[in-house]
This record gives C-alpha cells, structure tokens and sequence, in this order.
C-alpha cells in the first residue's frame, strides 16, 4: 500500500492529521494535500451531552455559584480549588463526587472568564509621559551572508513616532548604544520607559508588578537619564501594546523582501530614512487628521532635553595570555607586550573594544563580530622584535602589516640580506619612535640614493625631524655684526682667477 492509499484509510477510520505524520512519517502540508484531492473531511462525530446534568450537585449549586462569584472577584492566589470547594459541600451534606464539582467548577469558569480574558482596557498617556521599549530579531542579507540582527524598538506613547536600529547583539552594550541614539532622535526624553522581563533589564520577577530587581547596569543608565522604568507583567503584552504592535508592522513595512546592505552602519541609515518617510504618511491612529510626525512635533517641545550621552559599556576582567591576547565573545585581542600574563579590563562597546590596566587605556580595536578571530596591532609587539628579531618572518602580527610601499620595500630588501633582519627590526622600531610618516620619507631617500641600511634610513629621520623642529635663535644686539659679510660667489671667482 502505498502512502497516499495509507493517508485516505487512516483518515476515513477517524484518525486525525497529526497522527497520520507520526505513523506515517510525512508533513501535514502532504496530508493535507491528498485529502483536499480526494475531497475527503469526514471524521466520525463523538457524542456529546448538550446539557450536562449534576443529579446530587443540583441541590447545592445555589449555595457553590455564590462562592464562585465571590473568588471571581479575588486576586488568583487568592481563589479557592475545586477540592475545597467540595469539601466545604460535603461539610453541608453533599454526597456525590469530586468529579462532578470539579467539571461544574470548570464550565463555570470557562463560560465568565472567556470574555474578560479577550477585553482590554484602553490605555491613555500623556504627551512626553513614556515610551515603550522591545526587541525583534530579523534577518537580512549582510555582505552576501544571510544574518539574523537584533533590531531595537522604541515607540512614544503618546505621538506614536517609532525609532528603530540595527545591531548583531542584544547585549547591554547595544542597549546602552540603542537609547543613545534613540533620545537623540527624538531630540529628548520621557519620564518613563516601559519594558518587559528582558534579562539585560530584569534580573529577577517578583509576585508584585512593581516588585523587580532591576540589573543594575541597566538601572544606572536611567538613572543617568532620570527615566522610571516600569516592568510589564510576564505575558503581559497588551501593557506595551504598541511597541508589540510596532514589531510586525516593521518587519512587514521595512524587511519583505528581505534587504541587503553590505555594512550595518548602510542599513541603520536605510531605517532611519524609513521611520521618517513612514512617520509623515501615516495618520495619527487616534488625532486622525494630523500624521504621526506632525503629532511628534507638538510631543517633542514637551521632552526632557537630551543634554549628554549614556558612556556606557560592559566591563569584565580577563588575564592575558603569554601572546599578549586577551578574549572577549569568542575573540582574541592584542594589548601591550608589557602587559602578557596580567589582569586587564576589557570594556565592550557596540563598535569598539578598551583594554584599561590600573585605569591606564593599553589597547583599543575596532570591535569584531565574528567568531573565533584574532584582532592584532603590530606595534603591540614591536617592543619584543628588539629581543626576538627573527620573528619578523613568520609573526603573525606582521603579515598584513598596512604600510607605506616604501617601508615595505625597505623591509623586503634588509630581510633579504644575511642577519637583515635586525635592521629591518630597527627600521620598523623608528615607526613607533618616529611614526609612519617621516620613516616612509627616509625610507623613500634611501631608495632614491641606493643606500638601503638602517643605520642610513635613521640618521635621515634624525635630520629630517631636527631641521623640522630647530628653533629660530633671537641674537643679542650686543653680538650682531656691525658689517656683516654679503654672501657672493663672485669673490670665490675672483680668488680662482689670481691663482
């Protein structure tokens, strides 16, 4: 029997889609498809009660209906089980079962519960009282590779003007970076923010709404912007129900098809032109003659202003290794030779990485968002080349050394010499002394003069930096000369001719 004549007896005996796949091994869309071709939906209909009866419970559900009305209006810690509720019956004289109070008690409170638990209360703020705050993670085409980023929501309550930006974290870093850049925006602040249980907000949920213990990295960034925060309850989007609404317009209105940028810097200014475009569209949802932008105009004279950014960051600290690396979110990063097999802080930033020892900056590396990399500086390890010289040819820190050709020619023809590489050592050494710009000079004079040693390259740098930097001497009076001798050449000829 084959699967199709499989599917179409199992569904004729009753037996439901889902079970089909399970013993069947294929997907509901197959299922569903054979079916729809065969027309066939017939399942055998289960009985059921229209009224249920409750032979010994009827003569007490006028004394339980009172008690459950009472614990509707309860908090639900509070509200009694259907155990105690049959208890309490048979302390009166019931004498049927358990079960009978318990389905009573549930159809109960199915058929009051239903309809609150679809009704909302509609929310009002005031102009420049909060904004709301959430994440979504969408994926987009990012220098080729498909990549799934983390896109950060902020909507004010009351104008509904939205601001999004795009990151490839969710880390406190971003959300630092994220509420920069959106007060800035925004061109000011609310005096509330409202946010759910994230954990880069919320370390720990309490009973109380109001009851959270909030990270404190988070609560020192809106303590730098005087903003309260207000946790939302656990699945409790309605309380941000905007932001939460925000999300799937975005992904509809910015991201089908699916966009390509080659950098996240080309994509963050591809949505913020967006926000704007869509904000002067679309109409205010409640002042319907004016558009979402128009509103936000009259809003933002009312915010707080934005006086300076949150220099906020993530700090740990990590020991370097004897290769003068140390690792952050699955990288390595080069600092100081001098400081290989110490203790050093590294702090994150959204696009930069520091590394302090004893308060002292010792590195700082453009941020990398790969995975297992090695993000070297050369002149980290320059100071061990003067001990280990050798190490020139094969370091790996110098293998896609960016530097001027000259130097690089410099270098390749010392190295190509017998015992060269200490020179070309020397010569590089002059970059951290003298920096790139008067070694690629000398470096371009000694090719020039076809005198390629190191010995030569310095002592050009040595002139080239003391006629840039001689000082102009103020002669006493007292030693300037009365006559002073004219500079002729013509006395030099005169000279040559009486010989």
């Amino acid at each position: 029997m084959d699967k199709k004549t499989a599917i179409l007896v199992m569904r004729r005996e009753g037996n439901s889609i889902s079970k089909i796949c399970v013993i069947l091994n294929v997907s509901k869309n197959t299922v569903r498809k054979v079916i729809r071709e065969e027309d066939i939906e017939y399942i055998p209909k289960q009985y059921q009660r229209k009224v249920v009866f409750y032979p010994k419970l009827q003569d007490y559900i006028h004394i339980l209906e009172p008690m459950l009305i009472h614990d509707l209006k309860q908090e639900k810690k509070s509200q009694r089980s259907a155990r105690r509720y049959h208890n309490q019956l048979e302390d009166l004289g019931y004498t049927g079962s358990y079960d009978s109070v318990r389905r009573y008690v549930k159809k109960y409170h199915e058929k009051h519960t239903t309809q609150l638990k679809n009704s909302f209360i509609p929310l009002y703020f005031a102009p420049a009282e909060a904004y709301q705050f959430d994440w979504s993670e969408e994926t987009i085409e990012l220098a080729g590779k498909t990549t799934k980023i983390k896109l950060a929501h902020f909507k004010l309550s009351y104008s509904r003007m939205f601001f999004v930006i795009a990151y490839l974290r969710e880390s406190h870093e971003m959300l630092f970076d994220a509420h920069d850049k959106a007060f800035e925006f925004f061109g000011g602040m609310t005096k509330r923010g409202i946010y759910d249980n994230m954990k880069t907000a919320v370390d720990k949920v309490f009973v109380s709404k109001s009851n959270r213990k909030f990270n404190q990295n988070f609560l020192c960034m809106l303590k730098h912007y005087v903003i309260e925060p207000t946790a939302c309850n656990p699945a409790s989007g309605w309380e941000k129900g905007q932001v939460e609404n925000q999300v799937d317009n975005i992904r509809d209105w910015l991201f089908k098809p699916r966009l390509k940028f080659d950098t996240l810097d080309h994509l963050n200014q591809h949505l913020l032109q967006r926000v704007l475009d869509i904000s002067k569209q679309r109409k205010h949802p409640e002042i319907k003659d004016e558009t979402i932008y128009d509103v936000f105009i009259k809003e933002k004279s009312l915010l707080r202003k934005f006086t300076a950014p949150f220099n906020g960051y993530k700090e740990i600290t990590r020991k370097a290794d004897k290769t003068c690396l140390v690792n952050y979110d699955t990288n390595s990063y080069s600092i100081d030779c001098e400081y290989a097999n110490r203790c050093v802080d590294v702090r994150a930033y959204p696009s930069k990485i520091r590394v302090f020892c004893n308060g002292n900056e010792i590195a700082k590396h453009d941020r990398c968002l790969d995975r297992n990399k090695r993000i070297l500086n050369p002149y980290h390890y320059l100071r061990l080349l003067e001990r280990k010289p050798g190490a020139l040819r094969n370091g790996e820190p110098f293998k896609d050394w960016d530097l001027p050709k000259s130097i690089l020619k410099v270098k390749d023809i010392l190295m190509s010499k017998n015992g060269g590489d200490r020179q070309a050592v020397e010569v590089l050494l002059a970059l951290r002394d003298y920096g790139v710009e008067a070694v690629e000079v000398a470096c371009d004079l000694a090719i020039s003069s076809n005198v390629i040693n190191s010995q030569h390259i310095i002592n050009s740098i040595t002139r080239l930096k003391c006629e840039e930097n001689a000082p102009i001497l103020d002669v006493a009076d007292s030693l300037k000369l009365t006559n002073p001798p004219i500079a002729d050449c013509n006395n030099y000829d005169q000279l040559l001719g009486s010989i």
